[in-house]
């Protein structure tokens, strides 16, 4: 009696069954119209001239649906070379990020956004570099000039750009980026802790990390001043307020060591150097 008992009970109604298998069907029936719908709408996407977008109007013109902001200093013609291919194909096609990191390899170009906007626009905003210094970089038996930023990536000066910015030695082209970015920290570190006392100051040697030199101008006449690694606004406190009299005593010499904070030492300079 006990095991007919169970036997009812493990029985499902027919009734149930077909429930079951009704809904079954019906989501299987869902899903394949879903997948039909998202592939009609999928081919809408891609072949519809309505999505394309429009390339420039004329040669040497730009896409009237191309916005671009942020540009400055960078190649406004490298950043848009970056889409040619894109033009006259389907927004649902374009790839955000390669586009993206396509941008941020060009000189300047320190991040950038690219949006989409439906039906056929692209909005593309520029992040530039901001310089820190300039440098002076050996090339070809010559010196170049160029910017550094504040992660030692090199730039190429633009024309007329009305940079006012010290002078950083000791940078390499061809040393580590860590290395230059390293250089670049310690010439702000000394810049900061001099505070208007910086205003003067048109070049920073930072050769060696730890035994920084600055270079300016001091009633009317060029200065080099070792400051080492520390103390850099007492060390040249001390010095401007003994100046009128180091000059009286010793008005030939140009370099002075200041890396002991208790005393200030004229150094004699190479013949080869008067």
């Amino acid at each position: 009696m006990a095991q007919e008992s169970a036997k009812k009970r493990s029985r499902v109604p027919l009734g149930t069954m077909v429930r079951y298998g009704a809904i079954l069907v019906g989501m299987c029936m869902l899903l394949a119209g879903g997948i039909s719908a998202s592939e009609k709408l999928e081919q809408l996407l891609i072949r519809d001239p309505r999505f394309f977008l429009p390339g420039p109007i004329d040669y040497g013109q730009e896409s009237p649906n191309l916005e671009l902001h942020g540009v400055k200093y960078a190649s406004r013609w490298r950043v848009l070379r970056v889409f040619d291919q894109d033009y006259g194909r389907s927004l649902f096609l374009f790839p955000l990020s390669e586009r993206r990191r396509a941008l941020r390899e060009i000189s300047w170009v320190s991040d950038a956004s690219v949006v989409r906007v439906w039906p056929n626009r692209v909005v593309v905003n520029i992040t530039e570099r901001k310089p820190a210094a300039f440098v002076k970089l050996p090339a070809d038996g010559m010196t170049r000039w160029a910017l550094i930023d504040e992660q030692g990536v090199i730039l190429e000066p633009p024309l007329k750009a009305p940079f006012r910015l010290p002078v950083l030695s000791g940078v390499q082209a061809g040393e580590r980026i860590e290395d230059r970015a390293r250089r670049v920290r310690r010439m702000q570190q000394l810049m900061r802790d001099l505070g208007p006392l910086s205003d003067k100051v048109s070049e920073v040697d930072a050769r060696d990390f730890d035994d920084l030199k600055i270079a300016e101008q001091i009633q009317g006449r060029a200065v080099t001043l070792l400051l080492g690694d520390r103390n850099f606004s007492a060390r040249l406190k001390n010095f401007l307020d003994h100046y009128p009299d180091i000059r009286r005593k010793i008005p030939q010499t140009s370099t002075f060591d200041l890396r002991l904070d208790d005393r200030i030492t004229g150094l004699e300079e190479p013949a080869s150097a008067r």
